[in-house]
């Protein structure tokens, strides 16, 4: 299974650190050439690898961490995502709720990933968090997936503990996945609520 992360900001870097702590490979990309991801990434830890778009989107599984109407141009990459998992990072605050005619701000971006399996999460927590190793007092933090399709979110389940955090599936995107979206200047009731669970 291979990794990437499209968006290199404070997320895309925050997150990258889960996968340097764990000593797995993924590839980081965004609209800069690789070579100005370099410095960041090689503070991060020698499993993460600038590359371009493309070799971001050769992935398996792709954790989109774009600001949020930049997916559109992650999308029109190529014409079909069959075979491929995204897992939406993006955050809609800000966005006016007529743009997004009425649905959860992930459904408007699962339509745009024609044929991919689509999972809404690790957005909930701020990049200082999302950076921070996820295990506290002997708990595991949590971080939401949500989807309208429960085939995709085992795999990305199984990943998220792997880097060390205790995932929680609210549901399907309208109903789960409201709870941490943020649309218009409201954010979903389980956004920013930094929560562990014990086993």
């Amino acid at each position: 299974m291979s990794y990437s992360i499209i968006g290199f900001g404070a997320v895309g870097q925050a997150f990258a650190r889960a996968f340097a702590r764990k000593n797995i490979d993924v590839t980081v990309a965004s609209r800069r050439p690789p070579e100005t991801l370099t410095r960041q990434a090689q503070a991060i830890g020698p499993t993460v690898v600038p590359g371009t778009l493309q070799d971001a989107i050769a992935s398996d599984t792709i954790f989109l961490a774009v600001p949020f109407w930049e997916h559109r141009e992650v999308a029109k990459q190529i014409t079909t995502w069959q075979g491929k998992t995204i897992i939406d990072m993006t955050n809609a605050f800000g966005v006016p709720l007529e743009d997004l005619d009425g649905q959860p701000s992930s459904a408007v971006v699962a339509e745009a990933f024609t044929g991919a399996r689509f999972v809404k999460g690790l957005n909930h927590l701020p990049a200082a968090v999302l950076a921070a190793d996820p295990s506290v007092n002997g708990g595991s933090r949590i971080v939401f997936l949500s989807s309208d399709d429960e085939n995709a979110v085992a795999p990305v389940a199984v990943l998220a503990e792997q880097l060390g955090f205790g995932p929680i599936a609210p549901g399907p995107l309208k109903e789960g996945g409201s709870l941490v979206q943020a649309r218009g200047n409201t954010w979903g009731q389980l956004i920013f609520k930094d929560l562990v669970r014990f086993k």
